[in-house]
C-alpha cells in the first residue's frame, strides 16, 4: 500500500482545513485600523492566514464579533503551511466597567433595637 499523496491532494486538504477554520471562527484582530480574521485562539497566542495578514506585530486588539476581548502585545513566532502563529508578550482582558478611583465600603446594615 502506498502512502504517497500528490502535491495537489495535499494542497487541497490544507485549503479545506483553512476554510473549515474560517467558517467556525468569529474572532478577528485589529492592528492600525486594519482587521484580520483569526483562525484559532490559543492560551499563548492565536493563528492567522499568511495570505490575509502581513507579519503584524506590536499592540493589537482581539475581538469576538463586536465584543472586545483583549488588548495584546504580540510577536510572530512561526509560519507553517500558510498559517502564521502569533504569541502574546502581554495580554490584558478588557473591563466592562470603569475603574473606581475611590474605596467603596460594603453596604452597612443597621439593626433596629426592639422597643417594649
Amino acid at each position: 500500500m502506498s502512502t504517497f499523496l500528490s502535491k495537489d491532494v495535499i494542497a487541497g486538504l490544507e485549503a479545506a482545513q483553512k476554510a473549515d477554520l474560517r467558517k467556525k471562527s468569529r474572532l478577528r484582530v485589529e492592528s492600525n485600523k486594519n482587521s484580520y480574521p483569526v483562525l484559532q485562539l490559543k492560551k499563548s497566542g492565536f493563528c492567522v492566514e499568511v495570505e490575509r495578514a502581513p507579519m503584524i506585530r506590536g499592540l493589537v486588539d482581539l475581538y469576538d464579533g463586536d465584543k472586545h476581548l483583549k488588548q495584546c502585545l504580540i510577536v510572530a513566532s512561526k509560519e507553517e503551511n500558510g498559517i502564521v502563529h502569533f504569541e502574546y508578550k502581554r495580554n490584558t482582558n478588557t473591563q466592562t466597567a470603569a475603574p473606581r478611583d475611590f474605596y467603596q465600603e460594603k453596604s452597612a446594615v443597621a439593626l433596629i433595637p426592639h422597643l417594649l
